[in-house]
């Protein structure tokens, strides 16, 4: 199949109706969580991820579990044939409320799948893209930029070299932003 075929293929609709349930989390950086699900799968479909329909879906609701805890995972699982798959890497990439955020993101890094990886960068990618000024501390956005370093462009580059250039020229001009309104 071609990219045509295999988009033309992708069925979201019913993870898009389960995503509905972001419309109402709100974002630190403004908007809502639904639109950050959409930046999420955009940013894969701008590299190229179109043969990976269980990827595509969990992208749509990769922050569904952890943002909306009365969730209904078995409903989830009911939607199509794939949807164990995209449940189960969701999940992968779910951080549990116990776990602090370096040991969750270790925790992918060094023992997540590669659909994990590639979608915790993604969303990391979109993270960056709104990460600004105005709603956070220079010494938070600071922190973020070193547990990017640390932990996600790492991830990148066991999974996609274009995106370890994207995070890179990202937390560049991140860390130059900082240090010049200091």
């Amino acid at each position: 199949m071609n990219e045509v075929d295999l988009l033309s293929s992708l069925v979201l609709a019913p993870y898009i109706i389960k995503a509905t349930a972001l419309i109402g989390v709100q974002r630190k950086v403004g908007g809502n969580q639904f639109r950050h699900a959409f930046a999420t799968l955009g940013i894969l479909l701008d590299y190229k991820f179109f043969s990976d329909p269980v990827l595509l879906k969990a992208s749509v609701i990769h922050d569904l579990i952890e943002d909306v805890p009365e969730t209904n995972q078995l409903d989830l699982r009911r939607i199509d044939s794939q949807a164990n798959q995209v449940v189960d890497l969701v999940l992968e990439v779910t951080k549990p409320e116990e776990m602090d955020k370096k040991e969750y993101l270790e925790r992918i890094l060094k023992s997540g799948s590669r659909s994990a990886k590639l979608l915790k960068v993604a969303d990391r990618i979109s993270n960056l893209t709104d990460l600004n000024r105005d709603f956070f501390t220079d010494q938070k956005i600071v922190d973020y930029l070193d547990q990017t370093e640390q932990f996600v462009l790492p991830m990148a580059r066991e999974v996609n070299a274009d995106m370890v250039i994207e995070l890179t020229d990202l937390v560049k001009k991140r860390r130059k932003l900082v240090e010049l309104l200091a």
